[in-house]
């Protein structure tokens, strides 16, 4: 197997060489400095969102836990037909009585009882 002397083998420096040329010739020497900026700002933000998304994933399945494990937190364990339904489910898992009383009253006390918590 002979290897062609007109193919060149350029290995993962060489290219990052070739990339950054490019760059200077594309934009000049002005506005590279404002390119690798903005590239530097889009990365801290893109950064800032992955951690707080996995921030609240924590939070979110840590707390479900804690709720759970000391009966505080609605639990709603199954598809609810209606929004009474899901009413009455909350309101029977953190201990408020939904009878006799309307949507409005219902909700009141769920979010009374939740900042209570």
């Amino acid at each position: 197997m002979s290897v062609d002397p007109l193919v060149m083998e350029i290995g993962g420096a060489e290219w990052l060489i070739i990339i950054l040329m490019g760059l200077f010739l594309l934009f000049g020497s002005k506005k590279l400095p404002a390119l690798t900026r903005t590239l530097g700002k889009a990365t801290g933000e893109y950064e800032k969102a992955r951690d707080l998304l996995r921030r609240e994933l924590d939070h979110t399945t840590r707390g479900a836990d804690t709720w759970n494990s000391f009966q505080m937190g609605p639990r709603i364990t199954s598809p609810v037909i209606s929004e009474r339904k899901k009413l009455e489910e909350i309101a029977n898992t953190i201990g408020i009585d939904h009878i006799g009383k309307t949507d409005h009253e219902l909700r009141t006390s769920i979010s009374e009882k939740m900042q209570k918590l």
